[in-house]
């Protein structure tokens, strides 16, 4: 069988375009939306190394929507500031983190956990 079709290289593009329209979601959040469904959507076909980051991408999504909404409701007494501040660096390290794993033919190490 063809090595690229065996480890699932094939498909990483679709993995590569989640990360970076989660990136762009700092700047306009609609971009997260549209990943967590596409990630949805190809999660299940995915070989086993990739569906650790659509996966991961799917956590992401969901614990910075909470993380989000607790950070803004309390920015209002600014205490909210700090955790949004840490909410997008522990954005950009996931997304950053998980570029470079698919980049090299790699799952995404402890995709269910809150770590980065």
């Amino acid at each position: 069988m063809n090595q690229s079709v065996t480890n699932g290289s094939a498909n990483t593009s679709m993995v590569n375009v989640i990360y970076v329209l989660y990136l762009l979601a700092l700047i306009s959040g609609v971009t997260a939306l549209i990943g967590v469904i596409v990630a949805y959507v190809y999660k299940d076909d995915a070989p086993e190394w990739l569906r650790t980051h659509y996966e991961l991408q799917i956590r992401t999504f969901w614990m910075g929507l909470a993380i989000g909404a607790v950070g803004a409701v309390l920015s209002w007494v600014l205490i909210g500031i700090p955790i949004l501040i840490a909410l997008a660096v522990w954005w950009i390290i996931r997304c950053v983190k998980g570029l470079r794993y698919v980049g090299e033919r790699q799952p995404y190490p402890n995709h269910l956990g809150w770590g980065i």
